[in-house]
């Protein structure tokens, strides 16, 4: 059974254009949220913790897929369902549900990798494959 875990948001003023509609990009910026959001609630250190033990910079997004099927509006608030669907060697995609109560707002998908600074180009990111003790604590 895939592991489901769910981040809150109280939509805002602020977060609507001017006919009062989620701004689309907010959408983006709370899927992100939810997706770091997930791996706090599975059990995974902050990415400071991993980044002192382990090197582990984070897991920034690759691509990502949204579909619109609902508007939001201020006073609302919203559910983002997020998931794992899928485990490869060096990426994970994040499956998120937008939810207002029962009804589904958004769906999108995210493919993430994680990624250290390599030594020989402290500069960059690099991709490293999925690490076995994060995968089991979320799935």
């Amino acid at each position: 059974m895939t592991k489901f875990v769910i981040y809150e948001v109280d939509v805002m003023f602020g977060d609507c254009d001017p006919a009062g509609i989620v701004f689309f990009p907010n959408f983006s910026k709370w899927m992100d949220a939810s997706s770091l959001n997930f791996f706090v609630k599975c059990g995974v250190p902050p990415w400071r913790e991993l980044k002192k033990t382990r090197g582990i910079v984070g897991t920034p997004l690759l691509e990502i897929h949204t579909k619109f099927m609902r508007p939001a509006t201020y006073g609302e608030r919203l559910q983002i369902h997020t998931c794992v669907t899928e485990w490869r060697e060096k990426v994970f995609m994040h499956r998120h549900l937008v939810k207002r109560g029962d009804d589904l707002l958004c769906e999108g998908t995210e493919t993430r990798a994680f990624v250290i600074h390599p030594p020989e180009a402290p500069d960059r990111i690099k991709a490293i494959p999925v690490p076995e003790d994060i995968k089991a604590l979320c799935s």
